[in-house]
């Protein structure tokens, strides 16, 4: 009998440990303000330090092109926000989505250029409870898939039906533009490039767990998903891009850094494998998480100039569409 109570007793410390552990795991991912931008840097394995003076270059090069602050509604009322950088006289448009606890402005300043000299309109969006953008609870691609239909819907509107929209995301971005992929798109909506995109937030905290922590993701992770689905209304891997892309029919680009120790590289070729549209992989020796932009630029340039922009026409605004503005 006393043995069965101190067996009783110890498992509901145990139970009482994981649930704790779950409650502050679930509050440092989830909530805004509570994840960290550096604690997240440090997981990336990437040396940050050597690009941040081009960064910060090239971000004051972008705010000196002539742009506007625009503002959509999500389909569950938060207020997103974004930034525009027109390209005078084209129908084409890059919406971009930057990765886990960072900003629009901070993911594309670098590669923006690229794009405006391509000849695209720019969208760089603030995902939900980040940046300038409303919520509380991180989607995890999950919920911003749907985020990102809605900033489609925006451009369609500004641009006219005759654009040409692509979609471009890193990291947890990247996962974002895989998860809107298995969506029915509009037929705007012609290519996606994916830089380092994780299968599903089950997934990769598993292996953040596993690989950084070295616990087990069992209960913990089981605990901390119930959570979510009560308070952020999904679950850890209720949208996984791995199953998405079985349903893409645009063209897609996927990207990912050979040395990544935050999302495992071994997602690309997963996610490669299971895009059931046409595709393209590049996978960028020695390049950490989303580095690969910095430290090959010109590769990286290159694939997506000889996969992905042939495959828009672009064209001039006619009257109509200029009335529609």
């Amino acid at each position: 009998m006393a043995i069965g109570k101190i067996i009783a007793g110890g498992a509901a410390l145990f139970a009482v440990g994981e649930y704790g552990a779950a409650t502050y795991f679930f509050r440092r991912t989830m909530i805004r303000n509570h994840a960290k931008v550096d604690r997240t840097r440090k997981m990336a394995g990437t040396e940050w330090d050597q690009y941040i003076p081009k960064i910060h270059e090239a971000k004051e090069w972008l705010m000196e092109q002539k742009h506007e602050e625009v503002w959509v509604k999500s389909r569950d009322g938060l207020r997103l926000f974004g930034t525009h950088f027109p390209c005078e006289g084209s129908k084409k448009a890059v919406i971009c989505f930057h990765g886990y606890t960072s900003m629009g402005l901070n993911d594309y300043s670098t590669l923006a250029k690229f794009y405006l000299e391509q000849g695209f309109h720019l969208l760089i969006v603030d995902e939900r409870a980040h940046g300038k953008s409303e919520g509380t609870y991180i989607g995890f691609g999950c919920l911003d898939r749907y985020d990102a239909k809605v900033w489609i819907d925006y451009l369609i509107r500004r641009l006219g039906e005759n654009c040409e929209i692509l979609l471009h995301g890193d990291s947890m971005g990247a996962s974002t533009v895989l998860m809107t992929t298995g969506l029915k798109l509009p037929k705007q909506v012609k290519a996606a490039v994916s830089d380092c995109a994780f299968t599903s937030a089950w997934e990769v905290f598993q292996s953040v767990l596993k690989h950084m922590y070295h616990l087990p993701p069992f209960p913990l992770l089981s605990i901390a998903d119930r959570m979510v689905k009560r308070k952020a209304g999904y679950g850890l891997d209720e949208c996984n891009a791995r199953n998405e892309v079985k349903k893409a029919t645009i063209p897609i680009l996927f990207i990912h850094g050979e040395n990544d120790t935050f999302v495992p590289c071994n997602m690309v070729y997963e996610l490669y494998q299971a895009c059931a549209s046409e595709k393209k992989l590049l996978v960028i020796k020695g390049a950490g998480h989303v580095e690969s932009c910095y430290k090959e630029t010109e590769q990286y340039e290159e694939a997506i100039k000889s996969f992905i922009i042939p495959r828009f026409q672009g064209g001039k605004l006619d009257d109509e569409d200029t009335k529609r503005k």
